[in-house]
């Protein structure tokens, strides 16, 4: 009988230690030199397995003993009531423990990254902790009240103006596409750090993304890198490609029955390949790929940009200031410069639309300089993620802490660039970190006004094991934490998380450099508080946020 438990025992114990929860799924990517380590695993691994067959037949042979001396004694074959007992006890036990180690994986895996309190020190020399770092709590109010309470103000005034132009421009470019190509511009959407409250430094940005849809009888076809069967290449996650349907391609594309010559607009075919039939495999599409149906987005951005300069040319008289692209290589990239000397950058995205959801698939993103194939979409969730924000607001504690807390992360994160140069590190990893955090922290009451130095400690605590780990999820994609009345589609919900520090993983330099950016940022960040708190001089605010 003793046998037997310990047997049970054993089974527990192998299960729960080979249980995936023990082992880290990220970063197991080993590099190119360690073929050496990957000979003494591959041989541990036959050693192992040597190991298991030698135990299998050893119980196999204590079995069969076992079976011999209890024909000899068949006075003591049955086991007792008791005994039978004790059995179906400890197999109950083992059935629980299976179970709850299964159901507490995903629980487990979610908060790891919050509940271990020792963070773990970056490579390098002179690394500094996050949670040991000096901030006064006096210098963060005064840097609050003084600068980013001010700031605030002067952003609600510079939305109000783009909302205004954005209104107007995106008129005009649908007169523009109404008399040329019938294509269809929806109203925008305001979406990013100034829609969003936490703009801490200039230029003063607005992000808006513009969807648009095709004339009849096109249609989009989604190709999800989540959904079964993805073409999507594995490296591009959050991705999709798009392909622009014909309902009547089965009689024939609509440009092969019109008259030659008839301004008819074709999105797979372009004017000069109706023209001249011989050469149609030469000419590219109007919104597509060449020889493709897939929605390229060099074209959606070329056709977007010559929209735009149109459209800005009808209306430019109404208006006393100067407009002109802020990059060339950007579809809506729009640089706005008063007499005064002040600007403001305005980004009209171009976006598709995916079905009736709050997803959208857009032409780049402002802050992305990577390159990626043309005809691969970025998915954006900031629609949700505004949401999510205005969520907390209302939950959390009167005046609450966490736009103050990813303003100052944002603010160090700008400053030490000008310092130190770019990094791969981006606002966007900021306000992921954030959001992370309000999604794990249970109660509310944490992130009140007088908290700010401790919630900033944590931010850059989990930025700073996020990028050890070089891991960190997107937090509306296979997240099940969230709210429900957030409404994120169940197929992002349920898909397997998007981490994205995965650059990390694949480019050492890149990596090194970014880790030598935050720990800049974090030995710099109290001078850098101190320097660009407003002083006061005669009554008088004086700040060089700005410089």
């Amino acid at each position: 009988m003793s046998s037997a438990i310990a047997r049970v025992c054993l089974v527990v114990a192998a299960a729960i230690l080979n249980h995936p929860l023990f082992f880290s799924q990220e970063n197991a990517t080993l590099p190119e030199q360690d073929e050496e380590l990957l000979t003494r695993m591959r041989l541990h691994e036959e050693q192992m397995r040597t190991h298991e067959e030698r135990l299998v037949r050893e119980q196999s042979m204590l079995e069969e003993e076992e079976r011999s001396r209890l024909e000899s004694q068949p006075q003591q074959s049955e086991e007792s009531p008791d005994e039978a007992y004790v059995w179906y006890f400890w197999s109950a036990v083992s059935l629980v423990v299976f179970l709850a180690v299964e159901v507490s994986r995903v629980d487990l895996a979610n908060v790891e990254t919050w509940t271990i309190e020792d963070e773990e020190m970056y490579p390098g020399n002179g690394s500094i902790g996050a949670r040991t770092l000096a901030i006064d709590k006096g210098l963060l109010r005064q840097f609050c009240d003084r600068c980013l309470h001010t700031l605030s103000h002067e952003n609600w005034r510079v939305q109000e103006f783009v909302e205004g132009l954005a209104d107007n421009l995106l008129e005009s470019m649908r007169n523009v596409c109404n008399a040329e190509t019938r294509m269809e511009l929806g109203d925008f959407l305001g979406v990013g750090s100034m829609f969003e409250s936490w703009k801490a430094h200039k230029p003063l940005t607005c992000d808006l993304i513009v969807p648009f849809t095709l004339p009849a009888p096109y249609s989009f076809q989604y190709h999800l890198w989540c959904s079964p069967a993805s073409r999507v290449p594995p490296d591009l996650q959050g991705f999709a490609a798009i392909e622009v349907n014909n309902k009547n391609l089965g009689a024939g594309c609509v440009c092969e029955s019109v008259v030659v010559g008839e301004d008819v607009l074709c999105l797979l075919h372009s004017k000069t390949a109706r023209l001249e039939e011989a050469e149609r495999s030469e000419e590219d599409g109007l919104l597509c790929s060449r020889d493709t149906s897939s929605l390229s987005k060099d074209q959606v951005m070329r056709w977007f940009q010559f929209s735009v300069s149109k459209a800005w040319g009808r209306i430019a008289h109404k208006y006393d200031f100067e407009l002109a692209f802020h990059q060339l290589d950007t579809a809506g990239a729009l640089k706005v410069r008063f007499r005064s000397g002040k600007v403001i950058v305005l980004n009209l995205i171009p976006a598709v639309q995916l079905d009736d959801t709050e997803a959208y698939f857009v032409s780049h993103f402002p802050s992305d300089t990577s390159s990626t194939p043309d005809t691969y979409w970025p998915m954006s969730l900031a629609v949700y993620e505004r949401n999510l924000l205005k969520h907390f607001t209302r939950t959390l504690p009167q005046n609450p802490c966490h736009l103050h807390c990813l303003q100052i992360l944002t603010f160090l994160h700008k400053k030490q660039t000008g310092l130190t140069g770019e990094s791969a590190l981006t606002d966007y990893h900021l306000k992921t970190v954030v959001l992370h955090l309000l999604v794990l922290r249970r109660q509310p009451s944490s992130w009140g006004g007088g908290f700010l130095d401790q919630r900033l400690r944590d931010a850059l605590a989990f930025l700073q094991r996020s990028l050890t780990e070089k891991r960190l999820h997107h937090v509306l994609i296979g997240n099940r934490h969230l709210p429900g009345e957030l409404g994120v589609p169940e197929v992002f919900r349920t898909a397997e998380p998007v981490n994205l520090f995965r650059v990390f993983v694949l480019q050492r330099a890149l990596y090194v450099d970014t880790v030598r950016h935050l720990e800049e940022m974090l030995r710099n960040a109290p001078a850098l508080l101190q320097e660009y708190t407003p002083h006061l001089l005669n009554g008088v605010a004086r700040s060089s946020l700005d410089n």
